[in-house]
């Protein structure tokens, strides 16, 4: 029988332990035979605390990591804290023998200071994205996937990406319709479209201040359905083409083309997820101009259509009716 060794932590969210322990230890698993047998091995026996307050039993120590088929490392406490060199030497072992590493979200960074991402690509939470790539140069991440699976280890995004992750694991191990079983039971997605991109808060710059500039810059947003220029904003701000674009590489950090684009994908974003018109009309509004230049710039964006999106995050409360006016986010 497979063995999955999960690793607890003093600290450790139990939402993510208990994303693998309910994907591996699911009841629907052992309807036709045992396909795991699951352990949680704490840094050594006995109970472990959690960030809720309350502690549990880990009935196996990092001894029981070297014998296990798979290592997951569950998320990890804070992406500074050095792992034990026990675990550490746990894991090497494990992948020199030729076991199944994996990290979830922050257990990313634990596999990366085990050395065994080196020269090879991975993925961990978008937020913490920056810091990975400040530790671990030497790690090719890829900040918008939602797991990456190299066969002997995968690693995942944040939170719930951990669930897709181990869907995947089960998928690999014992076929789609396995899988899908447990994702009816979790009451998931068995597959999710897209990537972290979609879910990666991109704020727009505010603006500041009420001068010709950002009276020009206001109006455009309260106009993205229509043709927009640099042109007409430097004529609407009264101000000379270059002296206009000078100022408004200045205030907003970007060009004119870069930041137009991101106004109309945040607009095209917010009607997806409030409206209820065709995509079509999404595409009017937001300033695409046609559905076929939406989708190519949605996609590109976020790595999922404009239809799967609104599937994924279409709002059930009622709104009012938007409108170009009112797309300001």
């Amino acid at each position: 029988m497979h063995t999955i060794a999960v690793v607890a932590f003093d600290g450790i969210s139990p939402f993510h332990l208990s994303v693998p322990c309910i994907v591996f230890g699911d009841d629907l698993l052992k309807l036709a035979a045992p396909r795991y047998r699951l352990q949680i091995c704490g840094e050594k026996r006995g109970p472990v605390s959690t960030m809720s307050g309350f502690n549990i039993d880990a009935e196996h120590d990092l001894n029981s990591l070297v014998e296990a088929d798979t290592v997951i490392v569950p998320a990890w406490g804070d992406a500074d804290q050095q792992p034990p060199q026990a675990l550490l030497h746990a894991l090497r072992t494990v992948h020199a023998r030729g076991g199944r590493i994996v990290g979830l979200c922050l257990g990313t960074f634990v596999l990366a200071e085990a050395g065994l991402l080196n020269g090879r690509a991975a993925t961990t939470h978008w937020a913490w994205a920056d810091e990975f790539e400040r530790n671990y140069p030497q790690v090719l991440l890829n900040r918008n996937a939602l797991y990456i699976d190299h066969g002997d280890i995968l690693t995942s995004a944040g939170t719930a990406a951990a669930i897709d992750c181990c869907l995947h694991i089960v998928r690999s191990d014992h076929g789609v319709e396995i899988a899908n079983r447990v994702a009816r039971r979790l009451v998931v997605a068995p597959h999710r479209d897209g990537g972290q991109a979609q879910y990666i808060e991109k704020p727009l710059p505010a603006l500041v201040g009420a001068d010709q500039l950002d009276t020009a810059i206001a109006w455009a947003i309260q106009h993205l359905d229509e043709p927009l220029s640099l042109e007409k904003l430097a004529t609407h701000a009264g101000m000379s083409l270059r002296s206009f674009t000078r100022h408004f590489r200045k205030k907003t950090g970007s060009t004119f083309t870069q930041w137009l684009l991101n106004h109309r994908l945040a607009a095209a974003q917010h009607l997806l997820e409030t409206g209820s018109c065709s995509i079509d009309h999404v595409a009017e509004m937001a300033g695409f101009g046609s559905t076929v230049s939406l989708r190519q710039h949605f996609t590109r964006a976020f790595s999922i259509s404009p239809s799967n999106y609104r599937r994924q995050f279409k709002s059930k409360l009622p709104v009012q009716p938007a409108g170009p006016g009112n797309l300001r986010r």
